[in-house]
């Protein structure tokens, strides 16, 4: 019997075949459906996943940035103490030459000899110019010297031939300097060519 069966030409193996196959449809519908509600799950996941690393970075950026404003401060207060405490050391430095002076005014305001006012005077000098180069102050040198405009200030140009051209004639007033940094230039006389 089951050969007629098989044999049969109206009966369809392929309606059989077919039944399968729409089992296998409905099930990876199923599995679509499923999927996408993962997917859908999985996207909602990985978006809150962003989110907190978003705010994580923000907060970050901002604490950073609060941090760099904080350093900002304190350097310029550094800054700002450093120059006053520099201020200050110089003030004291130099107070100590006003009570010189106070001392030789009433020293000598009984005293008619002209050599005791030099003499005060000279020592008076020496210790104004000893406590600027103890603050790190030099003079500049300039008599003899080539003309540089970088420490020279030529204010006067005399044609000469006892000198070379360029050469610092004479000093009309000093100039000084702080290490590299020149604070005031020399005012000069230089040599030009007759």
């Amino acid at each position: 019997m089951s050969d007629k069966k098989s044999s049969n030409p109206f009966q369809n193996n392929d309606l059989k075949d077919s039944e399968e196959l729409i089992k296998d449809i409905n099930v990876s519908e199923k599995a679509e459906e499923d999927s996408g509600e993962n997917t859908e799950g999985s996207v909602d996941k990985e978006t809150e996943k962003l989110k907190s690393d978003y705010e994580t970075l923000k907060n970050q950026y901002v604490r950073l940035m609060a941090d760099f404003e904080n350093h900002r401060k304190r350097q310029e207060a550094e800054r700002e103490s450093l120059l006053r405490f520099g201020t200050e050391n110089a003030l004291t430095k130099l107070i100590e030459v006003l009570d010189n002076f106070e001392r030789a005014e009433k020293a000598l305001e009984n005293v008619d000899d002209i050599e005791k006012y030099k003499e005060s005077f000279e020592l008076l000098h020496k210790q104004v110019t000893d406590t600027l180069t103890k603050l790190g102050m030099e003079p500049i040198n300039a008599q003899g010297q080539e003309f540089d405009p970088n420490f020279h200030d030529a204010v006067m140009r005399t044609p000469t031939t006892e000198y070379d051209e360029n050469i610092v004639i004479a000093e009309l007033q000093k100039g000084y300097k702080l290490g590299d940094k020149v604070l005031r230039p020399s005012m000069v006389n230089v040599a030009a060519a007759e």
